[in-house]
């Protein structure tokens, strides 16, 4: 049976983690098209759990706890609700809607977060983020190793004292090449969808010179100006920034002139 829809026809390469993948290849299902799961970042938990322990123990003296990503969520909320409740006067801030939801899974309502962009720029705009209601506060931030520090600085320039928590360490995909390159023989993939910047790092790194060829000739649907910006360092040209989020890569996908 033939799917119809605005994708008919067309195989799109999901790179989120594999926990994450779902929602946007259910979408670009929905609109027809045929998703191939290839997730760009493994994720698994940190080497030392004992930053995270102890940010469990003290988890009341916080008055935000920030959480950088749903992977944020899934690994740290399960060792911090295991110390007893959420504190009643404890904030939860999220960097996207993504992680909103996730959150909320946990039981974790009532969270502070972007609405447009997800990053940490749009994480620092936010009022309950303003020098006079972080100034002398302590802020926790579960994140994943690595990535940007300005959340962090930026907090602690406003009179924060922040905590970074690492509960998730992220690493390239282990599965090698092989299923890309092989879809791309067969006349089977024509786009990739990429959310990571780190991830799409790990992809070229993982490609060799033939696979590297099909790359700059896919299109690639990337939802951050940053993700766009090492596409082009990286020396690929067919670039589609498109809004945040899964619903911003799947409009962009909708939209795309596909026979041009």
């Amino acid at each position: 049976m033939t799917a119809h829809g605005p994708l008919s026809g067309r195989s799109i390469v999901v790179t989120r983690p594999l926990a994450q993948a779902a929602p946007l290849a259910e979408g670009i299902a929905a609109a027809g098209g045929k998703p191939l799961i290839f997730p760009l970042l493994e994720i698994s938990p940190a080497h030392d759990p004992r930053p995270l322990t102890e940010a469990a123990t003290r988890l009341a003296d916080y008055a935000l706890a920030v959480f950088i990503s749903p992977n944020a969520v899934d690994h740290a909320l399960p060792a911090l609700l295991a110390c007893g409740a959420w504190p009643e006067q404890l904030m939860p801030v999220a960097i996207g809607q993504g992680t909103v939801k996730t959150l909320a899974a946990h039981g974790i309502r009532g969270c502070v977060a972007p609405r447009e962009r997800f990053d940490s720029e749009a994480l620092l705009a936010l009022p309950e983020l303003a020098v006079d209601k972080v100034q002398g506060k302590r802020v926790a931030i579960f994140r994943g190793d690595g990535g940007r520090e300005l959340l962090a600085e930026t907090l602690r320039e406003r009179g924060a004292t922040v905590d970074c928590i690492t509960c998730y360490r992220r690493s390239g995909p282990t599965m090698g090449a092989a299923p890309l390159i092989a879809a791309w023989q067969n006349g089977q993939l024509d786009a990739l969808t990429v959310s990571s910047s780190e991830g799409l790092r790990y992809l070229y790194d993982l490609l060799d010179s033939e696979g590297r060829a099909f790359l700059q000739q896919t299109p690639i649907f990337v939802p951050h100006a940053r993700i766009a910006e090492t596409a082009r360092a990286l020396g690929l040209s067919k670039i589609l920034l498109t809004e945040a989020a899964d619903a911003g890569i799947l409009a962009g996908l909708v939209a795309y002139n596909w026979s041009a």
